[in-house]
C-alpha cells in the first residue's frame, strides 16, 4: 500500500479517533496519525490541530464516498481536504464493512504527495 513513509500496512485502531453512524465507521490508521505528528512537528501547526482535523473526517461517516478517486498507484483511494487546503487526508472505503480507513495525511505542496502528478 501507498504511503508517505514506504510499505506501511493499515493498523486501524478503536480509539477517540473513531467515529460511528448508521452509514459508515471512520478509523485513523497508526501510519496516518504518525503522518500527522510529524506535520504538526515540522510545520509548528497549532495545538488544536487533532481536532480540526477529526472535525474535517465527520462528513466521511454518513458521506464515505465524498472525496474524488485518485488513480494511478492510488487507484481505490480517495482524498478530501483538511482544515487546510494543503492538508490531503487519504483515505479507502471498505464498503463490506461499512468503514473508512484513513491511511494517510500529506502536505500537498509535497512531490511526493499523493494528489502529486508523476
Amino acid at each position: 500500500m501507498p504511503s508517505s513513509g514506504g510499505n506501511r500496512r493499515v493498523a486501524a485502531t478503536l480509539d477517540p479517533w473513531t467515529t460511528s453512524s448508521p452509514v459508515a465507521r471512520v478509523e485513523v490508521a497508526r501510519a496516518a496519525k504518525e503522518d500527522l505528528d510529524r506535520l504538526i512537528r515540522v510545520l509548528s501547526l497549532p495545538a488544536d490541530t487533532r481536532e480540526r482535523v477529526k472535525r474535517s473526517l465527520r462528513p466521511l461517516a454518513r458521506f464515505p464516498r465524498l472525496g474524488p478517486e485518485l488513480s494511478g498507484r492510488w487507484t481505490g483511494y480517495r482524498f478530501i481536504l483538511g482544515p487546510w487546503r494543503w492538508l490531503v487526508i487519504v483515505y479507502v472505503f471498505e464498503e463490506a464493512e461499512d468503514r473508512v480507513v484513513v491511511v494517510t495525511m500529506q502536505d500537498a505542496g509535497s512531490s511526493s504527495a499523493a494528489t502529486a502528478s508523476h
